[in-house]
């Protein structure tokens, strides 16, 4: 819940010069619903592409505050569900993120998925349990073809707005052994090699390239550096800089 239509704009500014001249990786940016038809504005014809925060799964209703798929596809190809502050704040669940997946993938959009332990729940040797679960509980119902459309964020709770990160061996460690394999026990790995998986949690320009080093690490879900531009380009140029 950051940044007016103004503020967004000027952001964008200053962030497309410097992300067009970076190439070999995906840019998305994320803003929130009331900026998106601005962003649309400022980004078309760029290689940078727009992901909205949420939406619901009811392509219509009285659903008074929410957002369809329909209105997300208008201005996004992409749409993050099941982010933490959602889970933690708004009573997001497993099922709720299943059916807005579907959702987002009949609308032809790529989904985001966010997985991720808390504090208690990491300290208690459980991330492999919780991590494992949310990725299996998004994924049901969907095809191999499907399942290779989406991108999956690991996204430790505790490092989220924290200044706390995991360390890049960690994150690697979790998703492969928690997501990708969990991919591949229910669509096989060749699935589980082809979904692209991000860390996300205190990323910032200082530790990026650690990330981005890790072979099962394929990008990252940017939180409060996204919200300065020097910051922000400094990371998707260490990304590029990993390929």
């Amino acid at each position: 819940m950051n940044k007016t239509v103004a503020e967004t704009r000027q952001l964008i500014y200053e962030l497309v010069t410097g992300l067009e001249a970076i190439s070999g990786v995906e840019k998305i940016l994320c803003p929130p619903f009331p900026a998106l038809m601005a962003a649309a504005e400022l980004v078309a014809n760029t290689s940078i592409q727009l992901g909205a925060q949420n939406l619901h799964w009811e392509s219509r209703g009285a659903f008074t505050g929410e957002v369809a798929p329909a209105m997300v596809a208008e201005f996004c190809q992409f749409v993050i569900l099941g982010h933490s502050e959602r889970r933690q704040y708004f009573g997001e669940t497993d099922a709720g993120v299943n059916k807005k997946l579907h959702a987002a993938l009949a609308h032809g959009l790529a989904p985001i998925v966010c997985v991720g332990e808390s504090l208690e729940e990491n300290q208690a040797g459980r991330t492999a349990e919780v991590v494992s679960r949310q990725t299996r509980l998004a994924l049901e119902g969907l095809t191999s073809d499907q399942a290779a459309r989406l991108v999956i964020a690991y996204e430790p709770v505790w490092a989220i707005g924290s200044g706390l990160a995991a360390s890049g061996q960690g994150a690697n460690d979790v998703i492969a052994k928690d997501v990708r394999a969990t991919v591949a026990a229910i669509f096989g790995p060749a699935a589980a090699a082809s979904v692209r998986v991000q860390y996300g949690g205190s990323v910032s320009a200082q530790n990026a390239a650690e990330f981005f080093s890790q072979p099962d690490i394929d990008g990252a879900l940017v939180g409060g550096a996204s919200l300065k531009a020097p910051e922000f380009i400094a990371i998707v140029r260490a990304a590029a800089a990993s390929i």
